[in-house]
């Protein structure tokens, strides 16, 4: 049996296995008899972001849901966390959202949101393999009479808009600050706006004209270099960028400076506390966090702990503990308070309700965490075996350790997404940081490359 199913949904470069037009009406037909329950008309939300080949999977997946007796709602390019939203809030059996996140456009993947609004567990992924592998899903099919619908949700973004706005505190005003927004021609590029300008903010937005190619494309979170000389060239109070379905956010200060995930967290997570909305003084975070978010939380006095990386284990987490807060580096943050799933606008509105608050620039919030010198190296692999097998992997790490002592940390994992294994070196200077990620990586594209 194959494996369909990696951290974040399926994912592939389009028109490519696994991410062919079959296989998204075969992930439909199974999801739909999956959630399918008796007693109701059965229905499923489906979503995208503005990649071209979205058209493409959304009809696949519309063909496989109605074969199987159950209506599609389309609510056409929203959100990833919208979907999340709208799958819980119309009480829908599933939502499935076709998307790639942060990838380029060639690429595209399909995530699934259970009624409750969270993604899936691995046991339903699971489920969902087994039928679309056990290749009998023919004898599965309903009557001719029994088929289902499928129609267009008109008011999907307004309604999503106004539940992002009640996450904003009602006693505070967007009115007389600047806001630059970078969309990454994707999800949020109408959503996010509206949401900022209704909040009475000025609102500058750029890279929102999506032609289904330049999603991410030199933008969004991953490319903050424009959006910082935006920031600069308007004066604006804060710049805000999304990657391509919107759920990760990057923020940049008043002052043109970017600010990670981690210290976002930290900001937020302090006025939390202050606010005693902190659940159980924890904040779930992943081996990737850098060490002064660690460093930052034990002089604020809260806890946290580590999970893999992956939104998914961080929510596991959260939930387990009951925390309130937990994210990632990468700019996906949890506020299990607002939503059950990472939100790069509810980060946002998160982030500029703490300015509110604190009546400071961020700028001076994020002074709140040092960053240690980081450096990340990408290696494309052909194989993905085990770190621990491959002796001169096994080597070169611990000499590095060895190297930096208790004064920085190594972190080699492969990306659960593409043929890329990631290689951090945090250390005292960058200078350093660099020189060894750069030997680590050179063994790791020597042996795996």
């Amino acid at each position: 049996m194959g494996k369909l199913f990696g951290t974040d949904g399926v994912r592939g470069v389009a028109n490519e296995y696994p991410m062919t037009a079959e296989m998204a009406m075969n992930i439909g037909r199974a999801t739909a008899h999956l959630f399918k329950r008796k007693g109701h008309v059965p229905k499923i939300i489906i979503g995208k972001d503005t990649r071209l080949s979205g058209y493409m999977f959304e009809n696949a997946l519309v063909s496989g849901i109605c074969s199987m007796g159950v209506d599609a709602i389309l609510v056409g390019v929203i959100p990833t966390p919208g979907i999340a939203f709208l799958t819980s809030s119309m009480r829908a059996d599933a939502g499935i959202v076709l998307s790639a996140s942060h990838n380029p456009f060639q690429d595209n993947g399909i995530k699934i949101f259970s009624g409750d609004g969270f993604k899936l567990p691995d046991e339903t992924e699971a489920a969902i393999e087994d039928l679309i592998f056990s290749n009998n899903m023919q004898q599965l099919h309903p009557s001719a009479e029994e088929l289902g619908k499928a129609y267009r949700m008109e008011d999907a973004r307004g309604r999503y808009i106004v539940f992002l706005k009640h996450t904003f505190p009602k006693e505070y005003t967007l009115e007389g600050t600047r806001v630059v927004l970078d969309c990454a021609n994707g999800a949020t590029y109408r959503v996010a706006p509206e949401t900022f300008f209704e909040l009475g903010a000025e609102t500058h937005t750029i890279f929102d004209h999506p032609n289904g190619k330049n999603i991410n494309a030199d933008c969004g979170s991953q490319h903050t270099e424009t959006l910082m000389a935006e920031v600069l060239k308007r004066k604006a109070d804060v710049g805000f960028a999304f990657d391509g379905d919107g759920d990760r956010l990057i923020a940049v200060d008043e002052k043109g400076k970017m600010l990670t995930g981690d210290q976002v967290i930290a900001i937020c997570a302090n006025i939390m506390k202050k606010d005693g909305t902190l659940a159980n003084n924890l904040v779930v975070r992943t081996v990737m966090s850098n060490i002064g978010l660690s460093v930052a939380l034990e002089k604020l006095g809260i806890d946290s702990v580590m999970t893999k990386v992956g939104d998914r284990y961080v929510l596991e987490e959260m939930l387990m503990r009951k925390a309130t807060i937990g994210g990632e580096d990468s700019g996906h943050v949890i506020f299990l308070d607002h939503h059950t799933t990472g939100d790069g606008i509810i980060t946002a509105l998160q982030v500029m309700a703490a300015m509110k608050k604190e009546g400071k620039p961020l700028s001076e919030l994020a002074k709140i965490m040092d960053v240690f010198p980081q450096s990340l190296i990408n290696v494309d692999v052909k194989s993905k075996p085990d770190i621990e097998t491959v002796p001169e992997i096994v080597k070169i790490v611990k000499e590095v350790e060895d190297g930096l002592g208790t004064k920085g940390r190594v972190l080699v994992r492969y990306s659960g997404t593409q043929n890329m294994c990631r290689v951090m070196v945090e250390g005292p200077t960058i200078e350093e940081t660099n020189r060894y990620c750069g030997q680590i990586a050179d063994v790791v594209k020597a042996k795996l490359g």
